[in-house]
């Protein structure tokens, strides 16, 4: 079972706000020395809890000009074709297998109308789909 206490949740807290934190940062704000921090996070990897680390990017100066979020109702019988066919599109950012209304959720970010065409395209291969687009990206 896996035992964390609330410096454990602080550390995590801390490389959420910056994953390029220092340990010796880290350790000021939970009062304890960058070595002893960095075997607390070594330890946070080795069970799992941190499973890698990220960047956040500005889309708008990579060209993403909408967000995607399209519900797909899948025919039956293609869960495999469809996981394999969304692993391979760059566009597509976030994916959930959903309960509810829909078979999956996925979100996309695209530089243009026409690549949101041309994926849209693409998924009606597998099923329906219902399309909202993001208008604004507060949290």
């Amino acid at each position: 079972m896996l035992v964390m206490d609330a410096t454990d949740h602080e550390i995590l807290k801390c490389l959420q706000e910056n994953g390029r934190m220092l340990w010796k940062e880290i350790g000021a704000r939970v009062h304890l020395t960058g070595q002893a921090v960095a075997e607390r996070v070594h330890r946070l990897e080795d069970q799992g809890v941190i499973k890698g680390y990220t960047i956040a990017l500005d889309d708008s100066m990579l060209g993403v000009t909408q967000v995607a979020l399209i519900t797909i109702f899948l025919r039956s019988g293609r869960h495999a074709d469809f996981k394999t066919f969304v692993q391979a599109r760059e566009e597509i950012c976030e994916a959930h297998r959903i309960s509810g209304e829909g078979c999956y959720w996925l979100k996309a970010k695209l530089t243009s109308q026409g690549q949101l065409n041309q994926l849209l395209d693409a998924i009606v291969e597998f099923g329906n789909y219902r399309l909202n687009l993001s208008v604004d990206n507060f949290k």
